[in-house]
């Protein structure tokens, strides 16, 4: 074990979290407060904090409105862009700090920051005046740091404490409690009629997705139901920012994709291949919900996932067993174990597998031979689902950060299928 990890183990978190906020202050002062010459828009959620961040910079962005981004998956800055290979939603201190100041020197006006519960309860977002706080949801996550889902949910809370205005998900478990009642927020819902923003008409398709708000019609790029509640929250933000519907419906239609969520790719087998970061058993209830209504009779569904070492270990067989109610095949597999033993961590998984081992259940350790494996189960009208990894660039080993595209790894796993 480093000396670093050995101190970060002995030291309590709430000494920890006066190390950041000391880091915070001095960042904000050696910067000059950036925050303040920006309007800043706070994402916040379990799932789907990266798709609405992409989304509400879009719309700003097709408004004419000067943006700049920081993302899971990547960090824009006006016209540059460029990818997050930290592992980290949201930065340390400084490197945040640099990055709202870099904002303002390229003269932008608007900063969408995706800000996770780990941030807001260890001040590293301290000295960042919010404007906009959106939530998409909260469901069990985290809960090897959080300990509980109610320090959980205070932990987000933070966010709409310090925020002018809200935008919430009234389909999320208790969204009252991030409502308020000192400051206007606009509400959405797929099937709530309270809802301020409420999605009707709504078509679903693997290769996109349509819904009305208000008597505006607006196409998704992307599918799944989740991702309707993802561009609501962003119509939100316009809402508040009094940005034209047409203008919001124009940029969300540019929205060719996100990497890693709900991404589908291309191949001769005329399956249904989808990359998804899907992580908690939420984001896997909701990924299933979106498509087993596009299921056609007779396909299959095969499923390869794994969990990421040293975190919430308690929903690790949630995952299996959900898996296991939707799936014709499971295939776990190795994931970002850190420093946790990795088959440990698929032991976990498979406490809540109940299919039949070698036959529609399978454990294959290697990320790539479990890939390989489902394509060359699949055929024509099945659908493969690879969860876990999303758009992420490296794989955890320890202290190594091994090199990992998805994606990349598909394609290439495809293409020996061919031959």
């Amino acid at each position: 074990m480093s000396l670093k990890r050995f101190f970060s183990a002995v030291m309590p978190q709430w000494f920890k979290n006066y190390y950041h906020l000391a880091q915070a202050v001095f960042a904000c002062v050696t910067f000059g407060f950036p925050g303040k010459r920006l309007r800043i828009i706070g994402v916040t959620g379990t799932n789907g904090k990266t798709t609405t961040t992409q989304f509400i910079a879009r719309i700003l962005t097709e408004s004419g409105k000067k943006v700049a981004m920081a993302s899971t998956i990547n960090f824009q800055i006006g016209e540059k862009s460029w990818v997050n290979d930290s592992k980290f939603t949201t930065m340390s201190p400084w490197k945040l700090q640099k990055f709202l100041h870099d904002a303002v020197n390229e003269r932008c006006e608007y900063a969408v920051i995706e800000t996770s519960s780990h941030a807001l309860d260890q001040n590293r977002v301290w000295g960042i005046p919010y404007e906009i706080a959106v939530m998409t949801n909260v469901t069990r996550e985290h809960l090897d740091y959080h300990k509980t889902m109610e320090q959980y949910r205070e932990a987000k809370c933070r966010l709409f404490r310090r925020a002018k205005e809200r935008v919430v998900n009234l389909d999320m478990e208790d969204p009252m409690f991030y409502c308020g009642t000192n400051s206007k927020t606009v509400t959405y819902s797929t099937k709530n009629p309270q809802a301020a923003l409420l999605a009707s008409d709504i078509t679903l398709d693997f290769k996109g997705t349509e819904f009305v708000v208000d008597g505006a019609h607006f196409h998704l790029n992307i599918p799944g139901l989740f991702n309707i509640e993802n561009a609501l929250a962003a119509l939100g933000v316009a809402r508040i920012l009094d940005i034209d519907s047409g203008v919001a419906q124009k940029a969300l239609a540019s929205v060719m994709g996100v990497p890693g969520r709900m991404e589908l790719v291309p191949n001769p087998m005329n399956a249904d291949i989808l990359i998804d970061y899907a992580v908690t058993p939420d984001a896997f209830e909701k990924l299933y919900a979106s498509i087993l209504p596009l299921k056609i009779p007779g396909s299959q569904i095969i499923h390869v996932f794994g969990a990421c070492g040293e975190r919430d270990r308690g929903k690790r067989p949630q995952l299996g067993e959900i898996a296991s109610s939707y799936a014709d095949i499971i295939i776990l597999t190795n994931e970002d174990p850190f420093y946790e033993d990795p088959e440990q961590i698929i032991d976990d998984i498979e406490k809540g597998v109940t299919k039949k081992k070698d036959k529609n259940y399978f454990r294959i350790f290697d990320r790539r031979a479990a890939i390989h494996k489902a394509l060359s189960l699949a055929e024509i009208g099945d659908i493969v689902l690879v969860t876990g990894k999303g758009a992420e660039v490296t794989m955890a080993l320890g202290d190594v950060r091994i090199p990992w595209s998805e994606r990349q790894v598909i394609e290439e796993e495809l293409e020996k299928l061919s031959q």
